[in-house]
This record gives structure tokens, sequence and C-alpha cells, in this order.
């Protein structure tokens, strides 16, 4: 028989209000700063046609801009992680998104910097004009100031989130480079066409000053953060403890761990750039649309690729919570997101513009399932305080093979006019990637530091 103190005793409370849910406001303000990283990088790709036409630009010379961002980017990674890893993330965030705010409003005055760049690259035997010498240094400082993004948002996930719910997290976070995608053509043809074209950097540079503000004084650690509970804090800190000794960055490097996510980020983000970059192109040099008629085909795209993003976080948490093992989930939901990238190699040759548009979701929505589990690769295998400077790593890589992709991209298109084999690549490249991390990583092993 039950005590009298068991059958009149109140019901739990839901174990969410009991815990507390401050982490997710958390990781809202980490969805801001990646729709805002990604509103500013891309601001150029919508505007193409328009500069291209405006200034005479050759696709070549497009392809330069897009190759001096990855430079920069692959370069702003080799120093991001170690900055979060050293000066935390709430300066090494601020810091990171002062740097790119300030260069995406410079943008507007490239062409007048542009002519004394253009004399100094001169003397280097880099031939530009004025307007794509200007373009270049404005891209320079945006990609060192962008590389800081992910390795915070990472660190900041792997420092609130325990390992259960940080898939999801980061599918949630990650959400913001398809949001910042949509919002995109919203804007920045509306400004261009009303302002001009100068007003469409401002406008958008101007947006992350706003959000530093929020998060300088909203965001500390959760140990000593007034809104968060001792019980949220406990869930938080639930996994089994982490050494707290600091890794030096290049005892990373030895490890097949590292070499994974390296991997990973090298072969499949050019991909992502692929997207980002060139498709506002794809669409008016097939399909003939204007400047403002590009918001649709482009907003489709990253509303479907929305749910790739949280749907390949929640499917692998999912599988964990199923009782699956981290590393049958983990690869489990990239072979899917593998297998649905692959009907892209058709993309170019449909004559509906709307096929072309759902096979481009279909295949930015799995690349988004993809990243959301890589990404959580790096908190499966390596201490939180190693996370940072993993990420950063990786994200080098992958700033490199974007470099790659942006010179194949330009001269394919100077020389052949056609889609149809950057499709391809874009189509097959996830399931060779797969196998090399399988072959890498084949349990998921912790790295030994």
């Amino acid at each position: 028989m039950a005590l009298p103190a068991e059958r009149v005793k109140p019901a739990a409370a839901p174990a969410a209000a009991r815990i507390g849910r401050y982490r997710w406001v958390i990781c809202g303000l980490l969805f801001l700063a990646t729709t805002i990283n990604y509103i500013d990088r891309q601001v150029i790709g919508i505007l193409k046609p328009l500069l291209q036409t405006q200034f005479g630009w050759s696709e070549i010379d497009y392809g330069d801009l897009v190759f001096t961002f990855q430079l920069a980017y692959a370069i702003g990674f080799l120093f991001a992680g170690r900055l979060m890893d050293r000066f935390g993330t709430k300066k090494g965030y601020a810091f990171a998104l002062t740097v790119w705010s300030l260069a995406a409003i410079s943008t507007a005055w490239a062409p007048a910097y542009g002519a004394p760049m253009s004399a100094l690259l001169a003397v280097f035997g880099l031939k530009y004009g004025a307007s794509v010498a200007g373009f270049l240094l404005a891209r320079f400082v945006l990609g060192l100031g962008e590389a800081g993004n992910f390795p915070a948002a990472i660190k900041t996930v792997a420092e609130w989130f325990p390992r259960r719910e940080r898939a999801l997290a980061t599918g949630i976070f990650n959400a913001g480079t398809n949001v910042g995608a949509i919002i995109t053509p919203l804007v920045v043809p509306f400004i261009t066409v009303r302002f001009g074209w100068e007003w469409a950097f401002i406008g958008t540079g101007a947006i992350g000053l706003g959000w530093l503000l929020i998060w300088w004084l909203m965001y500390q650690q959760p140990d000593d953060h007034p809104h968060v509970t001792p019980a949220e804090v406990a869930y938080i800190r639930s996994d089994p403890p982490e050494s707290t000794v600091r890794v030096p960055w290049l005892t990373l490097l030895p490890h097949r761990q590292t070499w994974a996510f390296a991997m990973g980020k090298l072969m499949t983000d050019p991909i992502w750039w692929l997207y980002l970059f060139w498709m506002p192109d794809f669409f008016s040099r097939n399909y003939g649309l204007s400047l403002l008629e590009l918001g649709p085909p482009i907003i489709v795209i990253y509303l479907v690729a929305d749910v790739g993003s949280i749907g390949g976080g929640w499917l692998s948490s999912s599988l964990i919570r199923r009782g699956w093992s981290v590393n049958a989930a983990r690869k489990t939901a990239m072979l899917i997101c593998a297998l649905a990238v692959m009907p892209i190699m058709f993309a170019s040759r449909v004559t509906s513009m709307w096929e072309a548009v759902a096979l481009v979701s279909l295949a930015a929505s799995a690349h988004q399932g993809w990243s959301a589990n890589l990404f959580t690769l790096t908190s499966d295998m390596f201490p939180r305080h190693a996370v940072g400077s993993v990420v950063g790593i990786g994200g080098f890589a992958g700033a490199i093979g974007g470099m790659v992709i942006a010179k194949i991209t330009g001269y394919i298109l100077q020389t052949t006019g056609s889609y149809l084999p950057v499709f391809i690549i874009a189509g097959t490249t996830y399931l060779v990637t797969l196998l090399v991390l399988h072959l890498l990583v084949p349990k998921l092993e912790p790295a030994k530091l």
C-alpha cells in the first residue's frame, strides 16, 4: 500500500520548467548572429548581375572576388578558433562581429578606394580595375571578420548545452544561414532600386552593430548568469567531466579526429559557397530573371534549407534518444543527407525554373542537415576547451575548398557558359566525403589529448 504522503504528493512540474530554458535564449542569439553573417556575405551574390554590368566585370573577376573572400576566411579561421578559446566567446564574438560589420559598410565606398588599391596590386603583378580592386579589399576584410562566427557559435553551444542537445542547438543556430539567405533577396533588391547599391551594403552592415549591443548586455557564462537556475547549470554540466587542461593548437593536428572534421569541411563547404555566391547568377542566366525577380526562387531554396538544418540535427539527436550510438546516429543522418544531394546533377537540364528550384532546394536542405551533424562531431570527439580551435582548423580547410570552387566555377562559366559540370561536382561530393570520414573515425572515438 502506498504511503499517505505519496498519495497526496503534488504532480511534478514539467522537466523543462524545472530545469530552465535560458540556454535556448543564447541559442537564439547565435541564430541572429549567423543570420546577420549570411546577409552580409550574400549581398554581393544578389548584386552580381547589376555590378557586373555596371563595372564590366568578367566571370573570372567575380570568381576572384569570391576567391579573395575565401582566402581571408581561411586565414581568419586559423586564428578565430584560438581567439575564442583564449579570450572567451563574449569578447571574441564581439570583436569578430565588429570587424565584419564595418567591412560590410565600407564596401559602399569600394570603387573610391579602389584606385590606390589597384596601383598597389599592380606592384605584385596583379592587374585589376579600380572597382574590382576596391571590392577585393572590402571582401578580404569581411572574410577575416566573418571567420569568427562559427568557431564562436560552436564553442558557445559546447558551453551551454549537454551533448545530447548539441546537434539540435547547432541545427537551430545554423538555420540562421538560410534565414539570412532568405532576407537578403527580399531586402537588397528593394534598397538597391530605391536608394542605390551602396546603401544595400551600408544598411545590411549596420544590423550587426545592433546585435553587438544586445550580445554584450545579455551574455555571460552559464555558471555566472543571473537568469540561469542552478538546475539548468547542473543539466548543462550533466555530461561526464572533461579535462580543462589547455590544449596547444599544434597538438590537435596529429589526431585523426581533427583531420576527419577538416576533410569534411574541405570537401563539402565549397558546395554551400556555390549555392550562396552563384545561384542568383544561375537563375538570372538560365531563366532571364531581373534583380527584383530573383527573390522568390532564392527565398524558396533557403526556406527549404531551414528544414534540413533543423531536421538534420533533430534526426541524429532523436536516434540517440532512442538508444542508437552517437556514431551510428550521426553517420546515418549524414548518409541520408548525402543521398538527398545527388539529384542536383539534373538542375541545369530541366526546362522549368521551379523544377530547378526544387532540385537546388533539396540539395541545399540536405547540405544544412549534413553541416549540423558535421559541426556536432567536434563536440562529440573533443573536450569543450578545444572545440573552438578544432572548428577553426576545419573552417580553414573549408575556406580553402571554397577558394578552389570559386576559381573552378569562374573558369567553367567563362569557357562553357554551363553549370552542368559544377552541379555534377556538387551531387557526388558528399558520399565520397562520408566514406573518408568513416575511414578516419570509424567509431567517432574521442581524441586522446
